[in-house]
């Protein structure tokens, strides 16, 4: 399973952004698609995350902000980022679980000025 990111890049805050990810190699659902990210000197965190029935979670402090999604594909997933903050600043992992394994994504850089 391979998964593919692309989206992110600089925006001012309060804007918005769009990130992509695509999963290949398999004919079969994915159980889990979400995203990490991870800031400098911090550790990766679980920033969203949707399950093949649609149930998403989210963390915290993006509730209310940032909307996962999921493509009749089923392994196509976005994460839409609205009114982002300096804090959302980081590299942001594209994440899957398939058959109990996780795969990972290339990070994909966003960037918010202040």
């Amino acid at each position: 399973v391979q998964l593919q990111a692309s989206g992110g890049g600089l925006v001012e805050a309060g804007g918005s952004l769009r990130l992509s990810c695509a999963a290949s190699g398999t004919p079969f659902t994915l159980t889990n698609m979400g995203w990490y990210r991870q800031a400098p000197g911090k550790e990766r965190e679980s920033v969203a995350d949707i399950r093949s029935d649609g149930m998403t979670t989210y963390h915290e402090s993006v509730k209310g902000r940032f909307t996962i999604s999921r493509g009749n594909a089923r392994n196509t997933v976005w994460l839409q980022m609205n009114s982002l903050t300096p804090e959302d600043t980081a590299a942001y992992y594209c994440h899957g679980i398939f058959f109990l394994q996780d795969y990972w994504g290339q990070g994909t850089q966003v960037t918010v000025s202040s």
